[in-house]
């Protein structure tokens, strides 16, 4: 079942508390699903087998993909589903849509939507409660290496970004309408980067001089005529074309949104696994997992008995997972993988 959304999430702040360093992402190494750098036609899901494991599969249950990409945990998950089994696929990504199409499982649907979609669509399905939800964050290697995306600074293409390819607006479309504060706003509070305000400025110079950023080497050339000092091995331009992706796809907002959606839609003990890449996306999952695990926000000392206080939502499923050392050396866009897990307590 493939359904077509071209209503985007509604935005959220754009003020995001400032990650370390350590934490930012590198486009071009850490993300989600990852290719093998010598086959670009074989594709590698990180964290594959701890990813479903997380979700404690129930042969009669019903599981969400929130992004399913080439389809990796999908088939892992259809594997231990049982016939009467059902597993709930999302991406707006076309050429995600198309992959999907291998799959002619009946037990298997696919939805052309973002995440944040998830439980408007479901309803219309007539899925109410799901036993398990996956969300595999960011951007995949099909993406990055495909150079019309124009997701990468490798290659001189059009400066598209969109996961969604037939809606929204283009980072080239972003940059000719925008303003000099915003567009600073955004690579300083998506990027992380500390030029934001030097790169702004000779980004909107750029335009206004007549010169309209349309090519992803146009970009990297800009960004690198104004940034003046950058981490050893990484290209000055990383940081800017990470807050433009985030930007124009609405991630973090599309997170923010789903992230109670899947509170609600999960039945008790049911799972919630989240892979994430940078600080950004992870501090939004980690904060709410805490928040929902610890309920506690009266008064110190605020007179009230045990029973009476507000009980968990959500509890915390072990320590975050990472790829092993033999994953990432075989595949190193996977190292900065975080993989967080959940589980829906009995409370309403």
């Amino acid at each position: 079942m493939i359904k077509g959304v071209n209503s985007a999430p509604t935005k959220a702040s754009l003020s995001p508390k400032k990650a370390s360093a350590k934490g930012a992402l590198n486009l071009e190494k850490p993300q989600i699903e990852v290719s093998d750098l010598t086959n670009p036609n074989v594709h590698i899901t990180v964290l594959l087998d701890e990813a479903v494991q997380a979700l404690a599969i129930k042969a009669d249950g019903v599981y969400v993909d929130g992004t399913f990409g080439r389809g990796g945990h999908s088939r892992k998950i259809l594997e231990q589903l049982g016939t009467n089994g059902r597993l709930i696929a999302f991406d707006r990504d076309l050429k995600a849509i198309e992959s999907s199409k291998e799959i002619t499982d009946p037990r298997f649907s696919m939805v052309h939507s973002h995440f944040a979609g998830m439980q408007a669509e479901l309803r219309e399905m007539g899925v109410l409660k799901v036993d398990g939800i996956l969300l595999d964050l960011g951007i995949s290697s099909p993406q990055i290496d495909e150079a019309s995306r124009g997701f990468s600074f490798r290659y001189d293409a059009p400066l598209d970004m969109r996961m969604d390819q037939s809606s929204g607006q283009t980072a080239a479309e972003f940059l000719a309408a925008t303003t000099e504060q915003h567009l600073a706003e955004v690579i300083k509070n998506y990027g992380e980067e500390r030029f934001a305000k030097q790169i702004a400025r000779a980004i909107i110079t750029e335009r206004n001089d007549g010169r309209a950023i349309t090519t992803t080497g146009q970009l990297a050339k800009v960004v690198a005529g104004a940034v003046t000092r950058f981490e050893p091995g990484q290209n000055p331009a990383t940081r800017t074309f990470q807050a433009l992706r985030i930007h124009v796809n609405q991630e973090l907002e599309e997170l923010t949104l789903t992230m109670p959606q899947c509170l609600a839609l999960l039945a008790p003990q049911g799972r919630l696994a989240v892979i994430s890449f940078h600080s950004l996306e992870d501090r939004i999952v980690k904060q709410f997992i805490r928040d929902q695990a610890n309920r506690d926000d009266l008064p110190a000392n605020f007179p009230v008995r045990a029973a009476d206080l507000p009980q968990p939502k959500l509890q915390s499923v072990g320590k975050t997972i990472k790829p092993s050392a033999k994953e990432v050396k075989a595949n190193p866009r996977s190292r900065s993988a975080v993989l967080r897990v959940a589980e829906r307590t009995n409370v309403a």
